[in-house]
């Protein structure tokens, strides 16, 4: 189903130099010249986006033909600039991912950096992966965005997987060219950030997490429901409760929100207590799928409850499914329910077609004979009536099928009307059963439409709702805006639409519709007023309402004070209490970390002189002015953070706008400082500095306990020795005063730890301290006691800390046994191993495999690390930039070194019946051909030394490649094909040369949801045709060949297929003669079919998802 639909590149790079051509396509004028805009100043263009109700958006098409795609080094590429609407684009395509296991493609806004700060420019666009061999087959997605300086590029980090692109045989990727193809679509809407959706319409929109639009469209469908509204606000919470942990909980506090907040609302909450992670809120799901696990789950949540039921009341219908035979007297009937009707839209005009299309009557006769209880085989009627239908009903077109012949999935556009009155009554109750309920009326209302714009691969969600049975309005995320009749209803049936009138001798020109509606939902006309009944304040307990005013208060107040934040200085201060807390617990480097929730914070007005901070120091902290000193922090070149000169008497009476850190541009708005306390001097007064005088902070490292902590700070004249120290270092540490000591600078600790021993008998000038240093001292170990320690000295120390990594190992297969280890981001993939192997007292630590981790499939990576192929553990956490503490394992029969100088292949063997028979793993050394492969299959195969085998590759029921026994078995993969070897036939190695080998597959074209002809199964074979063979004779051979019965083997037919297409054959047809053709697209593009059910489907099904990787179902969790 679809991916994300949109989002930032998270990187640029306007430095790219284009390589590749592109060609621009734009709007012709009347005389069928191209009409170029005029390319005007940046600061026009950000004007012009301002303008309201421009005539009309302009749009075009940019065609980039990327020549030696394969061979682009860089990890990221620009097209060269294009201009539609007036404004420069260009493409930004990462070929190898941007983080991922796909191609990312994304429209950039090329002059980004020359445009002013406010600058907006919103666009919809599709950005297209030609297919060079079937045009149908390109690769497609669209979004809109409204472009700025935080956003200047918007796209798909997931376009493509980099497999399917890569394949040279699917048509992306031929003559080492991409062509991609962008179609951009200027729009001329109001300006973003100035829209009131509230305001304009009544309504908020929700906001968009990454890839939630489908669900946004979904919850907002629902919230306008108000009799579900106000079930959801009736069930049980209590004000103890995290909304984040309790999916009731957060769906009241959502709805509660969008009834009443000013402006758009988050999910998150919501989607956490579905037990969603990040990566959820980036991956977009079907919301057909979503809707049915939803009220599932609340359907659950609503049980023992006064709103229990809720669910079923409104959107349960029943149905009965019915089998009558026609020539004796027998019914079997089911009835069933249903929350929603899943309706056919292709070969469908309309939603009445499909109704008809429904309840339409099967015959079943001849091979198909109903086995009637008592009466044997017997013709008969089989098909599905209306019992009732719900007040609320949920209709889901099916717009994607799975398409067997492309092997792909595709949507359906066509073009599907939807009336706004829908009556399920007519044609004298033609849908309803004999006894159905014929006093209520089945008169329904259309009252909102989910749209699905885009392709199969990714698109975009936003729904039509009329709350008020009048206005339609649509609902797009974030933002809620009124529209026409036609565009909520007529605009969404899809098809083709004339866009221009044709000039001269040209036809008008058609665009097939990408946006076409997904879901539908009716109210009953009868139930209208008990359905969109008012939901009022009232009908929420006031335990939310109280939380949730008082969370908007805050919200407000934080809203206000952002606007107002360029107008004060936040002013943070740590004080040496603050620096023993975190030192040895939150940190070990530097001194504060001023992000630190307990550092005490002040909002002054920048117009205020510096002594308002000390004025509002006494009155909070209750420290007389006359006792706080104050010292700036600076940062130095070596990125440390220290204090590093005082606040004098003069500055206490400049403004705050006007005093600056030294080195410190990052942050506007605030000022960090030390608060120096005069807890030195017992009569209350701070200390009087000198001019040679500097401040020095002290660690104390004890090397038994492996602690360090912060004991204090001194000032001490530059021209005194490291030597004169050490009384004041033992009485902070509470030493004795003549202990010898062991003392360090703490310098630094980025990229590297920088600790350096002070020689005692230097001066502090020669070993170049000054404010704000920091020295680390310990206790000097006598020789027994160092043996003893794990770090002996501060550096060691320091090192290990800067160094150490929690690392969580868990099994490739089954992600079990999550076992944690303690090691060094230094340590060697040999060192890491081993401490491993130690864990799992495993002899032999080169066995041991491991496995890096994907942040973004949350699991391990395709590719095993390969021995010693990484320096150290940090390479190994590290997965596009984002670091991970997990790794995967798993233990290997033979050493690893061994096993990489190996090829492992999973080999099926088949017996002559074409039956799997067992699967043998074998390894043998890469540069090895398939004889040799062969030959290790005889010797393991019973009965096999003599035999001839061949070698095979299979893939959805069809044999694909036949190997040579001289190839080499480097290029074999099988992690996508299946590897399949038999004993070559007696009857194949003696053929005549009028004879012809042909493929046989198995296939049924028995109606099971799919709309394509044919679908493949079981295990195909070769089969040898001889010269004048009728299909009589060759039918006896295929039956004694499979082992099948006289009874099941007459319902099987045989055909001769081309193309996917079957044609079937007479009993007196020779069959050799199809095959003689000259017609053949390839070596194996005609076959012989044998049409027949598909005993078990499930096992097809399940390799198809396996193998192609479809979404993950959605889950709630909670």
């Amino acid at each position: 189903m679809p991916l994300p639909d949109g989002m930032q590149a998270m990187e640029t790079d306007n430095g790219a130099t284009p390589q590749a051509q592109g060609a621009l396509d734009l709007p012709a004028n009347a005389d069928g010249e191209v009409k170029k805009e005029e390319e005007t100043g940046t600061n026009q263009q950000a004007e012009d986006m301002e303008v309201e109700n421009k005539v009309e958006p302009l749009e075009g098409t940019f065609t980039w033909k990327i020549p030696e795609f394969s061979q682009i080094s860089s990890r990221k590429k620009y097209s060269e600039k294009f201009v539609i609407g007036g404004y420069a684009w260009r493409l930004l395509i990462f070929p190898r991912g941007n983080g991922c296991e796909f191609v990312s493609l994304y429209l950039d806004v090329a002059d980004a950096e020359a445009l002013p700060y406010s600058w907006t420019r919103s666009a919809s666009f599709t950005l297209t992966i030609t297919n060079a061999y079937d045009s149908d087959q390109s690769h497609k997605k669209e979004a809109s965005h409204l472009f700025h300086a935080k956003e200047s590029d918007w796209g798909f980090t997931q376009f493509m997987g980099l497999d399917e692109l890569y394949n040279s045989q699917k048509g992306f990727w031929v003559d080492d060219t991409v062509t991609i193809e962008a179609q951009v679509k200027v729009k001329t809407e109001d300006n973003y950030f100035s829209y009131d959706s509230r305001k304009e319409t009544g309504h908020v929109g929700l906001k968009n997490q990454g890839a939630t639009c489908y669900m946004n469209s979904l919850l907002q469908t629902l919230f306008h429901i108000p009799y579900f509204r106000k079930a959801v606000y009736h069930m049980p919470t209590s004000d103890v409760e995290l909304s984040h942990k309790s999916l009731p909980l957060a769906l009241q506090s959502l709805f509660y929100k969008v009834q009443f907040n000013p402006s758009a609302v988050a999910t998150k909450d919501l989607t956490r207590s579905f037990g969603w992670d990040s990566m959820d809120a980036f991956t977009q799901h079907d919301v057909q799928e979503l809707n049915r696990v939803l009220c599932e789950k609340l359907e659950e949540k609503m049980k023992g409850t006064r709103v229990e039921n809720t669910i079923q009341h409104l959107f349960e219908g029943h149905v009965v499914n019915y089998i009558e035979c026609i020539n004796v007297d027998y019914q079997s009937t089911r009835k069933e329910s249903f929350m929603d009707l899943q309706l056919d839209v292709k070969g469908c005009k309309d939603v009445y077609d499909s109704f008809d299309k429904y309840v339409e009557v099967e015959t079943l006769e001849g091979d198909n004979k109903y086995r009637a209880e008592g009466h044997g085989l017997q013709d008969a009627k089989k098909g599905v009536l209306f019992k009732e239908f719900p007040p609320v009903l949920q209709l889901q077109l099916k717009r994607f099928e799975y398409d067997f012949v492309h092997d792909v999935m595709v949507k359906i556009n066509e073009r599907y009307e939807f009336p706004e009155k829908l009556d399920l009554d007519r044609e004298e109750f033609k849908y309803m059963t004999k006894d159905s309920d014929k006093s209520m009326k089945n008169q329904y209302t259309l009252y909102s439409i989910l749209v699905h714009s885009g392709g199969v691969h990714g698109g975009h969600y936003y729904a039509f709702i009329r709350p008020d049975g009048k206005q339609w309005l649509k609902f797009d995320d974030e933002k809620v805006t009124k529209v026409s009749q036609s565009v909520a209803v007529d605009e969404q049936f899809g098809g083709d639409t004339e866009k221009a009138p044709g000039y001269g001798n040209n036809v008008p020109l058609k665009i097939a519709r990408f946006s076409n509606a997904y879901m539908l939902v009716y109210i009953r006309d009868s139930d209208r007023d008990h359905i969109l009944c008012d939901v009022t304040k009232e009908d929420i307990a006031q335990h939310l309402r109280e939380r949730l005013d008082k969370e908007q208060e805050e919200k407000e107040r934080r809203k206000k004070e952002k606007q107002e934040a360029h107008l004060y200085t936040y002013v943070k201060i740590a004080t040496e209490k603050d620096i023993a807390a975190q030192i040895g617990q939150q940190t070990h480097f530097d001194l504060i970390d001023f992000e630190n929730a307990d550092i005490h914070k002040l909002r002054i007005p920048k117009q205020a002189p510096f002594s308002e901070v000390k004025s509002q120091v006494e009155a909070q902290l209750q420290i007389p002015i006359n006792q706080q000193r104050y010292w700036m922090w600076a940062t130095r070149e070596n990125t440390t953070y220290r204090p590093s000169k005082t606040v004098s008497p003069e500055e206490e009476e400049t403004k705050l706008v006007e005093l600056k850190e030294p080195q410190r541009f990052d942050v506007r708005n605030t000022m960090n400082l030390f608060l120096e306390s005069p807890k030195l001097d017992p009569h209350g007064n701070l200390v009087s500095l000198q001019k040679a005088d500097i401040m020095l902070f002290f660690k104390l490292y004890d090397a038994e306990k492996e602690t360090l902590t912060y004991v204090g700070y001194a000032f001490a004249e530059v021209t005194s020795k490291v030597k004169d120290l050490f009384p004041l270092m033992c009485q902070f540490a509470g030493f004795s005063l003549d202990e010898d000591l062991l003392v360090f600078e703490e310098i630094k600790h980025e990229p590297n730890v920088m600790c350096e021993a002070l020689e005692k008998y230097s001066s502090l000038h020669k070993c170049q301290l000054e404010h704000g240093d920091i020295i680390c001292f310990q206790k000097e170990l006598p020789d027994s006691t160092l043996s003893k320690v794990k770090y002996p000295s501060v550096p060691d120390f320091l090192n290990y800390i800067k160094n150490r990594q929690i690392v969580r190992f868990t099994k490739t297969e089954n992600h079990e046994d999550v076992i944690q280890l303690e090691l060094s981001k230094l340590n060697t993939y040999n060192e890491v191993t081993e401490a491993l192997a130690a864990k799992l007292d495993l002899d032999d630590p080169s066995k041991i495999r491991l496995t890096a981790h994907n942040c973004y499939s949350n699991g391990p990576r395709p590719a095993p690390i390969k021995y010693q192929s990484v320096e150290k553990l940090s390479d190994m956490l590290v997965h596009y930039n984002q670091n991970t503490d997990t790794l995967y394992y798993e233990i290997l029969d033979i050493p690893l070194f061994e096993l990489e100088r190996l090829k492992s292949l999973k080999i099926a063997f088949h017996d002559d019946k074409a039956e799997e028979v067992e699967t043998y793993t074998l390894r043998l050394p890469k540069d090895s051909k398939v004889e040799e492969v062969l030959q290790e299959l005889r010797r393991r195969i019973p009965n096999a030394g003599s035999e001839q085998l061949r070698l095979m590759e299979v893939f959805y029921h069809k044999i694909y490649k036949i190997y040579d026994e001289n190839d080499k078995i480097g290029s074999i993969n099988d992690q996508y094909w299946t590897l399949r070897a038999e004993v070559i036939s007696e009857e194949e190695r003696n053929m005549s040369p009028n004879d012809k080998l042909v493929h046989v597959y198995h296939f049924t074209t028995r109606d099971n949801g799919h709309t394509t002809p044919m679908q493949n199964f079981g295990n195909p074979f070769f089969f040898v045709l001889h010269e004048g063979e009728t299909l009589v004779q060759v039918k006896e051979r295929i039956k004694a060949k499979l082992n099948v019965s006289d009874e099941e083997f007459a319902k099987w037919k045989v055909a001769f297929c081309s193309m996917s297409r079957p044609e079937y054959l007479k009993d007196e047809d020779i069959v050799i003669q199809r095959f003689m053709r000259r017609d053949s697209y390839g070596p194996w593009e005609h076959y012989l079919g044998l049409d027949h059910e598909d005993k078990n489907p499930k096992s097809r099904s399940n390799q198809n998802s396996n193998r192609y990787g479809y979404d993950k179902p959605i889950k709630i969790y909670t």
